[in-house]
């Protein structure tokens, strides 16, 4: 049974329900890439949210909060060899040997990636200990 009536699917706007396309590669690389740059947005807002909290002497909850969501995300790319998983799922889909070829950023900044922002959570939490102590 249909889920529309005929004269309503004629609507582009409505979805193919009789015969749904899969995904091709190119849409799942798509889709991977979307969501490793949003995840990667929000870390990298954590990270300048504790060195924030460690210039300006703010440190509450929230920001040990945020070095503990920095730590978990350090174990995780510990536990997969220093890749994100989402790397890892992306090369299923992807021959390229860019650094970028997993998220939408400059090719420099994805290959210093871990090197840049490392630097940056551990002078934030050097701040953040300073303030403290």
């Amino acid at each position: 049974m249909h889920k529309y009536p005929s004269r309503l699917r004629a609507f582009a706007f409505l979805p193919n329900t009789e015969h749904p396309t899969p995904m091709n590669n190119h849409q799942r690389l798509l889709l991977i890439k979307s969501a490793h740059t949003v995840i990667w947005a929000f870390f990298v807002a954590v990270i300048f949210y504790i060195l924030y909290c460690g210039i300006v002497d703010e440190v509450q909850v929230y920001t040990w909060v945020a070095i503990g969501l920095i730590l978990g995300e350090g174990l995780v790319l510990l536990l997969f060899k220093m890749y994100c998983p989402l790397t890892i799922w992306a090369r299923k889909y992807s021959s390229s040997s860019k650094d970028n070829f997993d998220i939408f950023l400059p090719e420099w900044l994805a290959r210093n990636n871990k090197v840049i922002f490392t630097t940056l959570y551990l002078i934030g939490v050097a701040c953040v200990i300073l303030r403290v102590l």
